[in-house]
């Protein structure tokens, strides 16, 4: 088996070591003897959604969302549409979030966003949401935990046709109001957890490397498990840190 795995704007879009996601799905894949396919496309370059079975799309400054969002609606839009509508795994941190929509307000400015899922941000007035953050999530198996890190000004807004990725158990989640975290439509996740998100929630990187094998392959594999103490003291620590534990 191999997994392929595609990543947008890896230069531009990458804070908050969130390029660290990348780096343990590979070693997770490569642990259980699963190939890891790793492939970018930057500033100017489309891609063959069906050669791909995981897109990843990091967060950025704003400087740097400025400089992606107008080429990504131009020159990668239609690909990853086609690529979420056959259930291959889109994963979206912070500003990449914000660009599955249909935009980002900065004051005057409107940064356009590939309108996959029905959402809107704007940079409203007051602090950014800033913090250690914990919600709760249902992919199918019950409710779990996941933990990470939030700093964004913009206040994301779902349509009333989508749902969030999570509750918002500490933390401040999409608006700081509303509770909730994120974004779910299939296999597409947006989420404002930074951290890296991944290596904090190990069965979290487990479960998309499952969807992207299930994607390529045509049936959910079975993954063996791995000695994941380092990983689960890590999902504590950082479940402690949002609880102020």
């Amino acid at each position: 088996m191999e997994l392929r795995l595609l990543a947008l704007y890896p230069e531009q879009m990458n804070i908050y070591a969130d390029r660290g996601n990348i780096l343990f799905l590979q070693r997770r894949c490569e642990w259980r003897g699963i190939g890891f396919e790793y492939a970018a496309t930057g500033p100017g370059e489309s891609f063959d959604p069906g050669v791909h079975d995981f897109l990843y799309l990091g967060g950025g400054q704003d400087r740097d969302q400025r400089a992606v969002a107008a080429d990504l609606v131009a020159s990668k839009r239609e690909a990853m549409v086609s690529a979420a509508e056959s259930e291959a795994v889109l994963l979206a941190v912070c500003g990449g979030y914000q660009l599955l929509g249909h935009s980002y307000q900065l004051g005057e400015e409107r940064l356009p966003g590939i309108g996959l899922v029905d959402l809107e941000t704007v940079r409203a007035p007051g602090p950014r949401l800033i913090g250690n953050v914990a919600i709760e999530v249902d992919l199918g198996d019950g409710p779990r935990i996941v933990a990470g890190f939030e700093n964004h000004g913009g206040r994301t807004h779902l349509g009333s046709g989508e749902a969030p990725f999570g509750r918002v158990i500490e933390g401040f989640g999409n608006n700081g109001e509303d509770d909730f975290e994120g974004v779910l439509r299939g296999n597409t996740i947006g989420t404002y957890l930074h951290g890296p998100l991944l290596p904090k929630n190990a069965w979290l990187a487990d479960e998309l490397i499952a969807r992207a094998l299930e994607h390529r392959y045509g049936e959910r594999p079975d993954l063996a498990p791995l000695d994941d103490r380092l990983e689960l003291a890590a999902h504590e620590l950082a479940r402690g840190a949002a609880s102020g534990r």
